[in-house]
């Protein structure tokens, strides 16, 4: 590797959304920093499966609906 070139790497604490920490190695902030997630396997409907909403901000699932007769 060239000196001086690369970030420092260091352990930093993640603390996920439900408390539970863990450490790891990275390039974030300095030694000892912690991370305070807001979106983790915990909390997202991806990993969840729970909580899927669609977001229907320009009227378009109201349009396709319409277009092709679609009761819902």
């Amino acid at each position: 590797m060239k000196k001086n070139i690369h970030p420092e790497y260091h352990t930093i604490s993640v603390v996920m959304t439900n408390g539970e920490k863990f450490e790891t190695k990275s390039t974030f902030g300095k030694e000892g920093d912690t991370i305070n997630l807001d979106i983790d396997p915990f909390s997202h409907p991806a990993w969840t499966g729970s909580g899927q909403k669609l977001v229907d901000t320009a009227g378009q699932i109201s349009k396709f609906n319409k277009r092709y007769n679609i009761k819902g």
